[in-house]
């Protein structure tokens, strides 16, 4: 795991992450699939969007508490396409549980949002599509790729770089995610998606995540390559079917 001048937030995160228990025994699943649930958004005039259910997370101020499977359903109804939930518990406040509750609750596809490091984590729950981080975990990614997969798991990597995105794309990455937040210093940068995004082949299907907080930064990214869109926090703020609507529903 590289965490050379990691912010120390995220060092706590990446430690509670290693000291934590894994999961027991192997979890498999039968994904819902994330392409066709981009490509329904696309037909029906919709931005492919996965909204994020965040109770809470080092870079915003407060918590939510609501229901995150009263979330999870406006987000459905506001037009997402898919649900990403964090199950990090320490310092985003999520938990497996509430990924099985709002994955029960919804038919559209869930990502779980966390931070694994090893095999072991990814026997935790059942999700149609897990998160890899490439920074952390390093050498590791294309063993993680593959075991992911084996267990019917579909993978987004996460990159920050060219030189990460290169290391996605050669572990087998179908869907990768450019941050724009620096996971280093968690500063937000919008033009990071541009300038790494045409490193990607045609094949690969871009996310283009954090700090997208209007819908100039929609069509800014989209204008930029991004296939899809994750957002958090600027949906979490305020009425979150009418935030979801108005990230899904822009015209470019």
């Amino acid at each position: 795991m590289n965490t050379d001048g990691v912010a120390p937030e995220v060092r706590s995160i990446l430690d509670a992450a290693q000291e934590r228990g894994r999961g027991g025994e192997r979890v498999d699943v039968d994904a819902r699939s994330l392409s066709a649930a981009f490509a329904d958004a696309e037909a029906d005039g919709r931005v492919p969007l996965i909204a994020e259910v965040k109770p809470t997370s080092p870079t915003t101020d407060g918590e939510h508490d609501d229901d995150p499977v009263a979330l999870a359903e406006e987000m459905v109804a506001g037009g997402a396409s898919a649900l990403s939930v964090l199950t990090e518990p320490d310092h985003f406040g999520g938990s497996p549980e509430t990924l099985e509750r709002v994955r029960a609750a919804v038919d559209v596809p869930v990502l779980r949002k966390d931070f694994v490091l090893d095999e072991a984590g990814l026997d935790v729950v059942s999700a149609d599509v897990i998160l890899l981080i490439a920074r952390f975990v390093g050498d590791d990614l294309p063993d993680l790729v593959r075991a992911a997969r084996e267990r019917g798991f579909q993978v987004l990597v996460e990159t920050h770089t060219e030189a990460e995105l290169e290391r996605a794309v050669a572990a087998g990455a179908e869907f990768v995610g450019v941050n724009n937040r620096d996971l280093a210093a968690l500063e937000v940068d919008l033009d990071t998606f541009g300038s790494v995004a045409p490193a990607a082949p045609e094949s690969v299907t871009l996310i283009a995540e954090s700090g997208i907080t209007t819908r100039e930064d929609v069509r800014r990214m989209r204008a930029a390559g991004a296939d899809a869109l994750l957002v958090g926090s600027a949906i979490m703020d305020g009425r979150v079917r009418e935030n979801t609507h108005r990230f899904t529903h822009v015209r470019e």
